[in-house]
């Protein structure tokens, strides 16, 4: 039995002594994957469709594509105004899940990520794990930003 203390109301108290039974286990089955286990995605709102621009079939552009990923729970997905790389276009930054941190996954820039095909390849490479999981898929190493060097401006 857990007695009260200073600062503690019963009420707490009853809900800690019932945690742990079986009818209060979620059902996992059926729920998507906490956001911690998932890769994450982070985009620039300002330059996301910049690539494409007005050739772009798809209504919504890049975005679109962006937030259907999210939406079939591949990815957390994170709209900055500006991730300060406007030069490139269609900046997304994928990150790695807790599991890929755990495997010494970095987050990986990408400029002018943008199109179907660019997209599915990012799909797929989500699916299996992304950063730190599974290999980086070869149509996405091209546009991967270096970012392991920072930039010094040059002494006047």
């Amino acid at each position: 039995m857990i007695e009260p203390s200073c600062g503690s109301d019963r009420s707490s108290i009853e809900a800690l002594q019932n945690v742990g039974t079986v009818d209060q286990v979620p059902d996992r089955s059926t729920t998507p994957p906490r956001p911690a286990s998932r890769p994450g995605l982070t985009a620039c709102s300002l330059c996301a469709g910049e690539t494409l621009g007005v050739h772009d079939p798809l209504e919504g552009g890049q975005l679109a594509r962006l937030e259907a990923l999210r939406s079939r729970g591949l990815a957390d997905l994170t709209l900055s105004e500006c991730l300060d790389e406007c030069e490139r276009g269609d900046v997304v930054v994928a990150r790695p899940s807790a599991v890929g941190r755990r495997a010494s996954g970095r987050p990986v820039w990408f400029e002018r990520l943008a199109g179907d095909e660019l997209t599915h390849e990012l799909e797929r490479w989500l699916e299996k794990g992304g950063p730190g999981v599974a290999e980086q898929p070869a149509a996405l190493r091209p546009l991967q930003i270096d970012r392991s060097q920072p930039e010094i401006p040059p002494a006047e």
